[in-house]
């Protein structure tokens, strides 16, 4: 029996370049997970992948803005990212995205590469990365909600009840160190409002993994921004190139190769694999990890009050993942 050479290709993730499953006529994008299987189980661990990279952020960001415009490291990031992610394509030769698929990946753009990077450059000239890191603790719940609206998965009551705690210890994180809800710092809003951003570019961008592949998706989204984010780095340059120490460019560095750009490769990979809902619930240990490169990179004070939203958080994120999601 001889077989047609094009059709193998198309249908194998490896001869084609793509790492997304295949996707059929009548029920859409293959790839399923049941709590316990194998492919659960390794969404979870693309997603703590994805995770670890980006749990670096916020201590580099502040490393970065300590010494750079926020909107020339906000930006500058997706620039650099986006160079990288026009080599690869071109490199790998992709399949160009089709008719809607180019403005979900605006939607993705907005989130994720514009929205959240250039909020929370602002946000962290005045607050710790600690407490940053624990009202990012908000964005796993965020993308909950938009895998329910987007994805129509249904989370059990179990799901919900431990996200709803996670909320809950983080809001009560913030008032306390901010001595109340009312003496909010307006950088928390700016927080707030990366969090709606990021949760909207991970729900689309997951369920775009699944057509184009999870590094494609980003890698494409990436030049979608570049016609935006160009200026916008111009405009942070100001005057001229700016001039920082090795430690500002490094952190620049590090949030333009990796939280930018090689990071999404593991977690649209994971959030792909899904539940959605659960793998995104593996982003509460994220503020855990990020209090503690803030305690040893920028020396930042590990007082009580931090710890237990820490431990807060990842108890609810341990029983989200195991909640059952239809």
């Amino acid at each position: 029996m001889k077989l047609d050479n094009s059709a193998i290709a198309a249908s194998s993730p490896v001869l084609s370049g793509q790492d997304a499953a295949p996707v059929t006529r009548a029920t859409g994008p293959a790839i399923t997970a049941r709590p316990g299987s194998a492919s659960s189980a390794a969404g979870l661990v693309f997603g703590f992948l994805g995770v670890l990279a980006f749990s670096f952020t916020l201590p580099l960001t502040r490393v970065a803005v300590s010494q750079l415009d926020p909107l020339f490291v906000g930006a500058g990031r997706a620039v650099v990212a986006g160079v990288l992610a026009v080599l690869v394509l071109a490199l790998l030769r992709q399949r160009w995205p089709r008719g809607s698929q180019w403005a979900r990946l605006a939607v993705v753009a907005v989130g994720v590469i514009a929205g959240f990077p250039i909020l929370t450059s602002y946000a962290l000239q005045t607050v710790p990365a600690a407490h940053g890191a624990v009202v990012i603790a908000l964005l796993p719940a965020a993308t909950a909600v938009v895998a329910v609206v987007r994805a129509k998965e249904r989370p059990s009551l179990g799901f919900w009840l431990a996200g709803g705690f996670g909320v809950a210890a983080v809001i009560g994180f913030v008032a306390v160190s901010a001595d109340g809800l009312d003496g909010l710092h307006p950088a928390d809003l700016l927080l707030v409002g990366a969090v709606a951003l990021a949760a909207i570019g991970y729900g689309e961008g997951a369920l775009l993994s699944r057509e184009l592949g999870s590094w494609q998706t980003i890698c494409w989204a990436l030049i979608v921004a570049l016609p935006v984010m160009v200026p916008l780095m111009l405009a942070g340059l100001g005057s001229g190139w700016p001039v920082a120490e090795a430690p500002a460019w490094l952190a620049f560095a590090y949030l333009a190769g990796v939280s930018m750009f090689l990071g999404f490769f593991a977690w649209y990979r994971g959030l792909a694999i899904g539940p959605i809902a659960r793998v995104s619930q593996i982003q509460l240990v994220q503020p855990v990890l990020t209090i503690v490169w803030a305690t040893l990179l920028l020396g930042e004070r590990l007082d009580l009050v931090v710890l237990i939203g820490a431990g807060a958080v990842i108890l609810c994120a341990a029983t989200a993942v195991r909640a059952r999601i239809r």
